[in-house]
């Protein structure tokens, strides 16, 4: 059920995918170290996850539409709404004590990719909490952390991220947080560049959330493709003061 292929070769070249393949910003996609999903298909693994939270221009929304995969609204109503409610209460509590970055590295939350300057969102994740994400949900052990980019090269937090496996139900996931509520997403369609290129020449207006997002188009450039990368998340922001911003999506 774990890594079966070159984790961290494949992260890596998602990370690098999505830093280098969209300049601008889309607040809510990103990204994972969310672990313990199995990476046999790109589902996650248990090394790392990858970033997701990248910068958009408007003329790559196109293509992420490509990659993204949304579960729709179920009808809003008021036992949701206390859920929801109750969870992210629960949330802010647990997550004060990591408004220092210093002290959620100290507790295991490790940041991906921090070297890509690019991402102005880093996800600080805790490989063990994505692992038991897997099996059973705590509202106060999100598998990733959301923090942004500040002046000084420090690191400001804004929200966290829950994860489940790949292959969940719509309605598991809506146990989790309730899908009247919000939209998890999950990463799909993704064409990377053969085995053995070179990640940093290779032409990420194709691959990785480029305009490559079949099969066929993929295996005719002789790329790798993936069906679906990691399994589902959902970020939440809950300091947010616009209740329609603290389940973005």
């Amino acid at each position: 059920m774990f890594v079966r292929i070159p984790a961290l070769t494949l992260t890596a070249a998602l990370a690098v995918a999505l830093a280098l393949s969209v300049p601008a910003r889309a607040q809510d996609m990103k990204g994972m170290d969310m672990s313990g999903h199995d990476m046999s298909d790109m589902s996650m693994s248990g090394d790392s996850m990858m970033d997701h939270d990248v910068h958009m221009d408007n003329g790559n929304m196109k293509n992420m539409a490509l990659h993204m995969a949304f579960t729709d609204l179920r009808p809003a109503n008021d036992a949701d709404k206390a859920r929801a409610a109750v969870l992210v209460t629960d949330l802010q509590h647990a997550l004060a004590k990591y408004k220092d970055y210093h002290v959620a590295e100290a507790d295991g939350f490790k940041p991906f990719h921090p070297e890509l300057k690019q991402q102005k969102v880093v996800h600080f994740t805790k490989n063990w909490y994505g692992l038991k994400a897997m099996f059973t949900f705590n509202t106060t052990e999100p598998t990733s952390l959301l923090y942004e980019r500040t002046p000084d090269g420090g690191y400001k937090l804004i929200g966290a991220m829950y994860t489940d496996r790949k292959d969940a139900t719509l309605d598991q996931l809506n146990q989790r947080v309730p899908l009247s509520v919000a939209r998890w997403h999950r990463h799909i369609n993704f064409c990377f560049p053969p085995k053995g290129a070179d990640m940093k020449t290779a032409d990420w207006t194709k691959f990785g959330m480029g305009s490559i997002a079949t099969k066929e188009a993929c295996d005719a450039v002789g790329g790798r493709f993936y069906p679906q990368i990691f399994g589902w998340m959902v970020h939440v922001y809950p300091w947010e003061t616009n209740p329609q911003l603290v389940w973005a999506h």
